[in-house]
């Protein structure tokens, strides 16, 4: 099944590089601005208030965050992020910082199976598709397991046999002055065990390329840099170990009408000189077709911005809208007949400056200036 996740260096918009002092401040300035008590009742800030509370728990961390750095948040699915019980993309903790750190964070012995590695596919979709959600194919080439050896890496009918080299321990011990160093046998890679006959469809690696047709369900809501897991999907795991996942980053395509801030759709409209000075409705298509109907002011100024609220783009795994911003741009009479000069000339012959104050104050102070000049 598959979950959305974002990640967590552009939850807390830093980069991923950025030190600890600026994680926590990071943290705490988005803290404060979607802080449920300071955003009653709103269903989108209390989510963006968990995801990042839950982000700052694990990079201010130095060990989790080394974890994530590595193997994103497959490192934290099965145990969370506070620990108990095992859970990581290797079995348990331990295994992870082991994989990092060395074998000082790990056991001795036998090493375990590694699972495959984590594929990454890049989709790009339309607004419309970010706005609706919608269930598509992907087809991708992904080492699967080999079905003659059944993943075993052994040709059919023979088996494996306990490797000489490190007697089936799957390392090996030399000693270095003082110290004794403990390393991955070099014969079997850590497995204890080495193959008698390779599989000669797979050449002994236990897995195949081959194409695969996926079925990716998108969410209403997803943003550019939406990232959806397919668990299980990825890379095969080698000798039959579990299989990596399949991540797809989502990004969104530019619209002709619409842009996007979060949840909040903008748009820019233009309207004629005596719409904006006389005032009227205009109507607008929404993302799910319904014609919204705008009200004017009279008087409007290029640049105003009128919100309409709830009609903007659905919240990620949540409930409700954003809203949608008109920003106003007043258009000027370009092509005019000549009745039409005639009226404007009129009124302009009835203008006593009032009716446009910003302009008057403008020429009042340009007036001013100029006999401060000339005194």
């Amino acid at each position: 099944m598959a979950s959305t996740e974002i990640d967590f260096y552009e939850l807390l918009e830093v980069e991923r590089d950025a030190d600890g002092k600026t994680i926590k401040s990071a943290y705490r300035k988005l803290a404060m601005r979607f802080h449920p008590d300071k955003n009653p009742g709103c269903d989108e800030s209390e989510g963006k208030f968990k995801a990042i509370s839950q982000a700052y728990e694990c990079l201010k961390d130095p060990q989790k965050r080394a974890a994530y750095d590595r193997f994103g948040h497959a490192a934290f699915e099965q145990g969370g992020m506070g620990g108990g019980g095992g859970g990581g993309p290797q079995g348990d903790f331990g295994d992870i910082f082991e994989s990092i750190f060395g074998s000082a964070f790990g056991g001795g012995g036998r090493s375990q199976a590694r699972r495959g590695a984590d594929l990454r596919f890049d989709m790009e979709i339309t607004l419309d598709d970010a706005f609706h959600g919608k269930k598509t194919e992907i087809e991708i080439e992904i080492s699967q397991t080999c079905d003659p050896c059944s993943g075993s890496g052994a040709e059919p009918g023979t088996g494996t046999r306990s490797c000489t080299t490190c007697a089936g321990h799957g390392k090996v011990r030399s000693q270095q002055g003082f110290f004794m160093v403990e390393r991955t046998c070099p014969t079997c890679h850590g497995r204890g065990e080495v193959i008698e006959s390779p599989c000669r469809a797979c050449r002994g690696e236990g897995r195949v390329d081959l194409p695969e047709k996926l079925e990716v369900n998108i969410p209403p809501g997803v943003d550019s840099g939406t990232r959806i897991r397919l668990g299980g999907k990825g890379e095969a795991g080698p000798h039959g170990s579990p299989p990596g996942d399949l991540y797809i980053f989502l990004h969104v395509s530019a619209h002709n009408v619409f842009e996007r801030e979060g949840t909040t759709l903008v748009t820019r409209v233009p309207i004629t000189f005596t719409t904006a000075a006389l005032g009227g409705q205009i109507e607008i298509p929404g993302m799910d077709g319904e014609r919204i109907a705008i009200e004017i002011p009279s008087g409007i100024q290029s640049g105003r911005q009128l919100r309409k609220r709830g009609v903007g783009m659905p919240v990620l795994q949540g409930r409700g809208r954003g809203d949608l911003v008109i920003e106003i741009s007043v258009e000027t009479p370009s092509k005019l007949t000549a009745r039409q000069k005639e009226l404007l000339r009129e009124l302009q012959e009835t203008e006593t400056g009032e009716e446009c104050p910003q302009s008057m104050g403008f020429f009042d102070r340009i007036k001013t200036a100029w006999s401060d000049i000339t005194e």
